[in-house]
């Protein structure tokens, strides 16, 4: 009889969720185009919360709780929101929206009922415009919360925005309004049919369609843009004076001349909310639009200042989500896929079926223990759900309409695309493929080498990254390097000007940055924080490599599961190998600001830095302490030496007014830089 496999520890599985959230978080706000369902999302990034409650410790840098959506993308201007966009909480059934609507009572020390305001929850992508003097001026994705993309000009061709605010400047000199940008569904599907006419692959889902046309750079899709509609939903400046209540927003908003939500409600309690979500729920199929849910909001102004707002979601707003829609089909076949670092992912091929607004035909079963679990056969009938995704998720077997003589399903000993001996090791759910040269490796690692987040190689993309390794001219991944313009031409599709602009492209990305660099090389649970971190903290990547195990521990945010990695990595001579071959064709980084462990003025010195700073972003901040030897971390603890206080703080520097820790402003920070603080 086989053990039982042991359960990951506290810190290896926020590690793995921290990875696997910010790589669903990528796909959804930059890429626009996600894996996972939203119930799915929700999941892990609920475990995830748990486990940093009762870890403070393990807290990573780069954790997605201390992250509203994603950086803005390369080629947008930066937009900086002066309010905060933030996200919503959410409550899955009415038992939560209940436990919502007692937090705010306690919260505000009241036994009477809260009179909350709500509206349908929009499948799009969040907006903000500002407008000066009552004319349109600029309109910005959400981007992180705090910085988004500024997208003006593909937003000037949605007809349901106003250029000018009806009543022209009299709401005051500026303006800002937040909404959703949505495709209803009747644009998505003559979209589709146009598309498909056209021989193009169709938009997967009218939030994609959406989030995806504001941010074209270059052959703008207009029809597209035409097709949008926005509805408003808040204005964070600007509102008039007398406003006393969120529904009272609401027709500001329709006088201004937006649209909103015609289904808004004003609720006298929380039972009344559950009320109207049931009945919207009952009704959401017969909606113009794709809606997942309820908003709910407390109704008076004054009442939300009191309750204020977390880091990343205000306390006086939640959603309320609808459960993931239902229906049943045919497994038609299991593939497997061999992801960027071995993974070998099931695939349930379906038989086509309408679910939610849209067609599916494949479903990700994640690794042999979920397989096992739901037992899963190629020719069973399933019940899949959607809940806002892409590709769903199978819910379970109809076990009664079974075929005979079905298999169960094995992952394969051998990797399906290079035949090695697959692995799975102890503690681990995830099969491998270990040959760093397999050629589905080498894609997939190809494609995050030339990603935004690592050497951002423009021009170089998924079907040219086919042709190259399938032909043979990469076969491992510092041949990209080594590619000219005599070999690109002589790919299909691609003429002497293209391949000469690759080429540059390839000479500019050589000159990087150690952080992009390590992030580039692809090492499993090292994204953009981490990268971050060492970087500061070795100053080069020779000493990151020779790092022991407790060394790389012992910087800030980096956990044994991470320190694994990085040893593994540094102790197979193959990946030793290619590193020298690429600094040897060229690529290069400057040395990195590098926190000695001693003598520098700040050593032994922890930092939160929490909060809108007047005149430098967190990340600058975080780099400063860090280049005089400081530690920054991302929650407050009795090991924290001071906490950066901006505006909009949340419970950080409520936590270290508890602790008793001291709470520097902008400019005690720039003192304690300086080194003219008394406390310094």
């Amino acid at each position: 009889m086989s053990r039982p496999r042991k359960q990951p520890s506290a810190a290896s599985r926020i590690d793995e969720l921290v990875d696997e959230l910010n790589r669903h978080g990528r796909l959804y706000y930059l890429e626009d185009r996600p894996e996972i369902s939203d119930a799915e999302y929700d999941a892990m990034y609920r475990e995830l919360v748990a486990l940093e409650a009762n870890n403070p410790e393990l807290h990573r840098a780069d954790s997605p709780t201390g992250r509203v959506g994603a950086p803005p993308g390369q080629g947008f201007a930066a937009v900086e929101h002066r309010v905060p966009m933030l996200s919503l909480d959410n409550a899955m059934d009415s038992a939560e929206m209940l436990a919502f609507d007692e937090r705010n009572r306690r919260a505000l020390e009241t036994e009477g009922e809260i009179e909350y305001l709500a509206e349908p929850k929009l499948d799009g992508a969040g907006i903000e415009l500002v407008y000066q003097a009552g004319r349109l001026v600029v309109g910005s994705t959400r981007g992180d919360g705090r910085v988004g993309e500024d997208v003006s000009g593909n937003l000037r061709l949605c007809e349901t925005i106003p250029l000018a605010l009806r009543g022209g400047s009299q709401s005051g000199e500026r303006v800002s309004v937040r909404g959703e940008a949505i495709l209803p569904i009747a644009g998505f599907e003559r979209l589709n049919a146009a598309r498909l006419k056209r021989g193009l692959e169709p938009f997967a889902n009218p939030r994609n369609a959406a989030a995806g046309s504001l941010r074209q750079l270059h052959d703008i899709d207009r029809d597209r843009l035409r097709s949008l509609d926005f509805r408003a939903y808040a204005i964070e400046e600007g509102l008039p004076d007398g406003s006393k209540t969120q529904f009272e927003v609401i027709e500001t908003l329709k006088a201004w001349g937006f649209q909103v939500s015609p289904d808004t409600e004003v609720c006298k309690n929380a039972q009344a909310v559950i009320r109207f979500h049931e009945r919207l729920l009952a009704g959401r199929n017969d909606q113009p639009i794709e809606i997942d849910g309820t908003v709910v909001k407390v109704n008076r102004l004054d009442l939300q200042r009191e309750l204020g707002t977390l880091t990343r979601t205000p306390r006086w707003a939640i959603a309320f989500k609808f459960p993931p829609q239902q229906k049943t089909t045919v497994v038609e076949a299991i593939e497997v896929q061999v992801g960027r670092t071995g993974a070998l992912t099931p695939v349930a091929r379906l038989a086509p079926v309408h679910v939610g607004g849209v067609t599916v035909t494949s479903a990700s079963l994640h690794n042999q223990d979920e397989i096992d679990r739901k037992d899963v056969r190629v020719g069973d009938t399933v019940v899949v759900q959607r809940a806002g995704d892409v590709i769903p998720q199978i819910v379970m077997v109809v076990k009664d309409k079974r075929p005979k003589r079905t298999r169960r399903f094995k992952l394969p000993a051998r990797c399906p695309v290079c035949k090695a001996a697959t692995v799975r090791l102890e503690g681990e759910v995830v099969t491998r493929c270990p040959d760093l040269d397999c050629p589905a490796q080498l894609k997939n690692n190809l494609r995050h080498l030339a990603s935004r987040g690592a050497l951002d190689v423009e021009g170089l993309g998924e079907k040219l990254i086919d042709q190259l390794v399938e032909r043979g001219d990469v076969k491992r991944l510092s041949d990209v390097f080594a590619l000219d313009t005599a070999t690109l031409t002589a790919l299909e599709r691609m003429g002497e000007k293209s391949a000469a602009n690759l080429v540059a492209s390839l000479e500019r990305a050589k000159t990087t940055t150690l952080a992009r660099f390590t992030i580039a090389l692809g090492i499993r649970h090292v994204g953009e924080g981490v990268a971050e971190l060492l970087a500061a903290h070795f100053g080069d990547l020779e000493p990151i490599l020779a790092a022991s195990r407790e060394e790389l521990e012992a910087v800030e945010g980096v956990g044994p599961t991470i320190a694994e990695s990085l040893a593994a990595f540094a102790a197979d001579e193959r990946n030793a190998a290619e590193i020298a071959r690429m600094r040897q064709l060229g690529v290069n980084w400057p040395a990195a600001e590098r926190a000695p462990a001693h003598g520098d003025a700040l050593a032994g010195k922890t930092f939160v830095v929490t909060g809108t700073l007047a005149s430098m972003t967190r990340d600058e901040a975080k780099r400063r302490i860090r280049a005089q030897g400081g530690n920054v971390t991302g929650s407050v603890s009795k090991k924290t030496d001071y906490v950066v206080v901006g505006t909009d703080p949340g419970s950080k520097a409520t936590k270290a007014r508890e602790l008793g820790i001291e709470i520097l402003d902008q400019a005690g920070l720039m003192q304690i830089l300086a080194g003219s603080h008394p406390n310094r």
